[in-house]
């Protein structure tokens, strides 16, 4: 096994340590550092084109461990986040970078601009999406083991969001691409009412499963068997922590970070199944999901990006997702897209014929006639002819 196909998966952690350096230079640095990151992935996807390799993993062990490693990174970054807002000195932070380093961070602190803290906000959730709830979402699948479970609960408190360990294993997963699944946007909506439409019934959901789970198993609904009152819980945690540290400016400097995190994640789900319409009583298929093999997505994300095998096969680890090259494509890469979408009209010029070439190229009979009715409600023109003759492009897992 080339030792490439290991440390690709690192560069993951080499951008959350870049966002500590930058939120503890403070100044222009934490602008600077935001403005890199985007370029890493922007630039990155624009210029290195697809992977598509498949190599098979002889120690599987080593990426779960990187999994772990990414929540004390998370809590690293958060700290030092919410370190650069604080009044105080917690843990005595400052003064060990500078006895480390010989840099004065306390005095570059007190020196940041209004402008470049609204930089750390963004950094800090866009890093709250990606170095906490895309390692989340791989470990949550893995419901055999507490350890992973454990570990990526904690990672979703810091985006207010465990409930998403339960509704996206045995909800979204269930319904995706139909119209009972909360996180797939219907044709014709913008983004920002996804956000909180998925927000609402995803929480709503979530709470729905966890009760049928206790009914099941004979434990109190207000219980601590409650896993999504348990998952709320943590995220106070922090929010406490967070006040201990700063007191109230430092708690909602923390709540903006977090809610910025969370929409983040409504708005990759925006992406990953918009437009698309399935009967939920037929079997989930590669075509179901938006996918891209973009190269840096890819790589920094954990395959998050190889989104069709994912649903097609949820239990199967990412390293070990195929990249379906034929499946239907995204824009482009993860965070390119993710700024498209929070451009309606530019959205929908792009996505638009997108969506209508899913239903005459990979629509089954059945999707067309859903396709047909969501294209009515949402004013997107009618396909001519129906598309009755035209073949279906089906990928298998």
């Amino acid at each position: 096994m080339n030792l490439l196909h290991y440390l690709k998966y690192f560069l993951f952690h080499v951008i959350g340590l870049m966002s500590v350096v930058a939120l503890v230079t403070g100044g222009h640095y934490i602008t600077l550092g935001l403005v890199t990151t985007l370029i890493i992935y922007m630039l990155g996807d624009g210029l290195s084109g697809d992977d598509t390799s498949t190599p098979r993993f002889k120690h599987p062990g080593i990426l779960t461990v990187q999994l772990w490693m990414a929540l004390p990174l998370l809590l690293l970054i958060v700290f030092a986040s919410v370190w650069s807002v604080s009044s105080g000195d917690p843990l005595g932070f400052g003064q060990l970078v500078q006895h480390w380093t010989g840099y004065d961070a306390l005095a570059a602190r007190e020196a940041t601009a209004l402008g470049h803290h609204v930089s750390a906000i963004v950094l800090t959730g866009l890093m709250i999406g990606m170095i906490g709830t895309i390692p989340a979402h791989e470990l949550t699948h893995r419901t055999w083991d507490p350890v992973s479970m454990f570990v990526g609960r904690w990672m979703l408190a810091f985006s207010f969001d465990t409930i998403f360990s339960i509704e996206h294993v045995y909800g979204h997963h269930r319904y995706v691409s139909s119209i009972d699944d909360p996180a797939t946007a219907p044709r014709g909506r913008n983004v920002y009412h996804h956000i909180l439409a998925s927000t609402i019934k995803g929480n709503v959901s979530a709470w729905n499963i966890e009760k049928k789970r206790l009914k099941r198993k004979g434990q109190a609904l207000f219980s601590w068997h409650n896993a999504v009152i348990r998952g709320h819980l943590m995220s106070l945690m922090l929010v406490v922590a967070a006040a201990f540290m700063g007191g109230w400016p430092a708690v909602l400097y923390f709540v903006l970070c977090a809610l910025w995190g969370k929409a983040l994640l409504e708005i990759v789900n925006y992406m990953e199944h918009y437009g698309m319409v399935r009967n939920p009583a037929v079997p989930v298929q590669p075509r179901h999901s938006w996918n891209t093999n973009k190269r840096i997505s890819s790589w920094a994300m954990f395959n998050l990006t190889r989104h069709s095998h994912h649903h097609a096969q949820g239990e199967v680890p990412y390293q070990d997702l195929r990249p379906f090259p034929d499946a239907p494509m995204m824009i482009s890469g993860y965070l390119t897209t993710i700024l498209v979408a929070m451009v309606p009209p530019l959205w929908h010029r792009l996505m638009t014929p997108k969506v209508l070439d899913w239903d005459r190229n990979y629509a089954s009979a059945e999707e067309r006639l859903l396709a047909a009715q969501a294209n009515a409600r949402s004013g997107i023109p009618a396909l001519m002819n129906a598309t009755a003759n035209t073949k279906t492009t089906t990928v298998t897992a």
